[in-house]
This record gives C-alpha cells, sequence and structure tokens, in this order.
C-alpha cells in the first residue's frame, strides 16, 4: 500500500484549470512520486503526459530556451494536448519568468510544476506567476496520513481503534513523534536506516538550500543554532541567549530563522494580543515542520512518556494538526502569554473569533481546567475552548464557555 497524500484530489481537480498547477514544499517530502502517481493516472485514462525531471541531464537540456521545450514536447506528442509534469523545475535559471513565458503562450498544454523549498521557487516564482498559477504545498506525511498508511484503513476508522485500544495508541503515537513524517523514514523498517535517511535529509538541507541562499561560511555555527531551536520548541525566542550560545550576532540569528521558515525547516507561532500593555507582543515560538528532523539534529530518538521533552513534542503534534484542520480557512494559530506568566497553548483565531487550545501530555482522569486557560476565558469570553489529551473525552460548561476535553485523534477529522 502506498502512503496516501490527502492533497491529490485536490491538485487532481485542478488539473482542469487554465493555470499552472504548482506543488512546492521540502526535500523529499514525496512530490516526485506523488506527481508520478498523478501522471500514471492519467495515462491509465487515455490521456497524454510528459514528465520532465530537471535533476536528470538529458531532460534539463530541453530547457535551455522556451522554444526549445515546445519543439520538443511539439515532437513527442504530435501537438496534442498534454500534461506536461516539470519536476525539480527550481534548476532552471530565472524559473519564474520561464514558466510565465511558456503560460502566456496560450499553448494547449496543462503545465504542472514541482520543487524543492529554495527560497527562490516560494518567493520570485511566486511573484513572476502571479494570476497564472496556483501553489499547493505538500508537507511531509501528517499523522492522519501515518495511521492510515500503518493501519491499512481509512482515518475516519482510525479513530475507534486508537479509541478502543490504548498500546495501539501509544505505539502508532511514539512512533511518529520518533521518526516524524518523511516517506522514506516510514516506508524503512530498520531504525538505523531511519536515522541514516535523516542524516542524508538534514545534509542536503544545509548543503543545498541553506548554504547556497545564504553563502553561509560558519556552518557549525548554524548547526548549533538549529539544535538550539530544536531543544526548545514551543518555548519563546530569546535571540540574545540564541546569539550567546551560537557564536553568532543577533541580526544574523534572526536572518538565518527566518530563511529556515522560508526553506519549510521551523515554524514560528507569534502571540495573540489585545492589551499590549499586559501581554507579550513580539517574542515567536518555533517548532519544527518535521519531527524526525528535530529529533535528528538532538539525536534524541528515545521517545517516552517520561522523556523531559515529552510533553513539547505532543504539543508540536497538536500544533501540526491544528494547521491541517484550520488550513482551508484565514485562521492564524497563535500563543497566549500575558506578563503574569499565565500562558495558553495556542489561540486560532478567526476574524473575531477565538478558539483556545491547551494541550495535556499527561494522562488526565477528570476534567480539570487550568488557572491560566480560566484567566483567559475571563478575559476573552470564547464560546467555545479545547483541551487536548490522550485519552479523555468530556465537556463542561465555564459561564457561557463550552469546554471540551478531546483526545488528539479527534483532530485527525
Amino acid at each position: 500500500m502506498e502512503i496516501p497524500r490527502f492533497i491529490e484530489q485536490e491538485l487532481i481537480a485542478h488539473l482542469e484549470k487554465e493555470e499552472i498547477t504548482l506543488l512546492i514544499g521540502p526535500r523529499q517530502a514525496g512530490k516526485t512520486t506523488l506527481l508520478k502517481d498523478i501522471a500514471g493516472k492519467l495515462e491509465r485514462e487515455g490521456k497524454n503526459c510528459l514528465f520532465f525531471n530537471l535533476d536528470i541531464d538529458a531532460d534539463a537540456q530541453h530547457f535551455v530556451t522556451q522554444q526549445k521545450l515546445v519543439d520538443r514536447i511539439t515532437a513527442l506528442t504530435g501537438g496534442k494536448r498534454t500534461y506536461v509534469f516539470i519536476d525539480e523545475v527550481q534548476r532552471i535559471e530565472n524559473a519564474g519568468l520561464f514558466l510565465k513565458g511558456i503560460f502566456d503562450r496560450k499553448l494547449v498544454h496543462k503545465w504542472i510544476a514541482s520543487g524543492s523549498g529554495s527560497l527562490e521557487l516560494k518567493e520570485k516564482i511566486a511573484e513572476s506567476l502571479a494570476g497564472r498559477k496556483r501553489n499547493f504545498l505538500l508537507y511531509p506525511v501528517s499523522i492522519a496520513e501515518f495511521l492510515s498508511y500503518r493501519l491499512s484503513i481509512g482515518i475516519s476508522q482510525c479513530i475507534p481503534l486508537l479509541q478502543t485500544d490504548a498500546l495501539l495508541e501509544e505505539n502508532m503515537l511514539f512512533e511518529y513523534l520518533q521518526y516524524g513524517g518523511y516517506p522514506r523514514v516510514i516506508t524503512e523498517q530498520d531504525p538505523l536506516e531511519k536515522r541514516k535517511i535523516l542524516q542524508e535529509i538534514f545534509e542536503s538541507y544545509v548543503e543545498r538550500d541553506l548554504q547556497s541562499l545564504l553563502q553561509i561560511e560558519k556552518k557549525r555555527e548554524l548547526i548549533t543554532l538549529l539544535q538550539l531551536i530544536a531543544y526548545r520548541i514551543g518555548r519563546l525566542v530569546n535571540y540574545q541567549d540564541l546569539s550567546n550560545m551560537s557564536n553568532l550576532s543577533v541580526p544574523t540569528v534572526k536572518k538565518y530563522l527566518w530563511y529556515c521558515q522560508k526553506t519549510f525547516i521551523i515554524d514560528e507561532v507569534l502571540p495573540y494580543f489585545s492589551n499590549k500593555a499586559k501581554e507579550l507582543t513580539k517574542t515567536p515560538q518555533c517548532y519544527f515542520v518535521d519531527l524526525g528532523f528535530r529529533n535528528y539534529l538532538l539525536d534524541a530518538f528515545n521517545v517516552s512518556e517520561h522523556a523531559p521533552d515529552f510533553s513539547f513534542l505532543f504539543q508540536q503534534l497538536i500544533f501540526q494538526l491544528l494547521q491541517n484542520r484550520f488550513a482551508n480557512g484565514i485562521s492564524s494559530i497563535r500563543y497566549w502569554r500575558t506578563q503574569n506568566q499565565a500562558e495558553v497553548d495556542f489561540v486560532v483565531q478567526n476574524g473575531l473569533t477565538l478558539l483556545p487550545v491547551e494541550v495535556k501530555a499527561a494522562p488526565m482522569r477528570r476534567p480539570e481546567i487550568t488557572r491560566s486557560m480560566r484567566s483567559f476565558l475571563d478575559a476573552y469570553k470564547p464560546k467555545e475552548a479545547w483541551i487536548i489529551n490522550r485519552q479523555l473525552k468530556d465537556t463542561l460548561l465555564v459561564d457561557n464557555t463550552e469546554v471540551k476535553f478531546l483526545p488528539w485523534y479527534e483532530l485527525l477529522v
């Protein structure tokens, strides 16, 4: 069974649009595999497809000019409508302008392009193709996709199993927290090989994305900075402290972290505030896009409930689940923290509607609300609040707020 990628149906639906379908994401997240799978389905329907991989010299030679590419496609298809897949499109010099010129010729073909999360691909191509493309982001395999693959059933069928089988819930959760979601890591059975694959992904990222983009001379300092962030996921970023410990200036620390965001390695969570006098308004928190990548940085693969960082690993997972759940709206995810140290892990903001979310990695036997959550409820009076935990499902009414205690797997659907 192949790992199911839930974005596939969105991509297939967009193939009938005139816009360029642009699939971007981190290295080795499965973009090439996904596009080849879609091309195979189209060919089985009798449709013409061409697949160019620009990491292969024999394919790349046809992209010297736009006309040369058009001539090649015409020679292979006789000018019939064709789905043209271009993988690793960032290899083209001035890729955005190249695709813009191809698109503006109004040819009969449908263009599908993909590439890793280099800054040029994410920023410059998007700028050149304004109004001519739709972006699709492919991240490493989500825990929902992982469960569907591991258990060989649909995700809606996974939830009752996790609810009734505590050992299965623990095994699935811990495996994902341990090794993350890169497809090659998931399909590899040997733990040692999993770590070697993560090493390869890390080295490729540092050398091909960060070093080439930033012309980094202090590679060791960069790795130290990433390790410090890995150790502090879900905690406030102290730039001066990171500067002192990594031997990088504060501006350089901020610059490197910005690039790590743009290349799909970390996500920043900013604070939610309405009263600037009482709440911290500038300090972000950082999470990694993939937990396996994070654990490789620290050589920390022994995940257990008793590990000192388990609560932060679980919090990282809930952040990813919230991102997936609210991905198609205009919602933003923040954290809340006051100068009096009241803190709520996440606040999902959708217009004027607020949803506070607290994460509890330790077992919960009965519904309890922390002082920090009560402070938020008193201050903002939201209609609903969530306490995400391992197994407890319950509801409390606090004034006019419905507080739902939800097992993490309830967020999968």
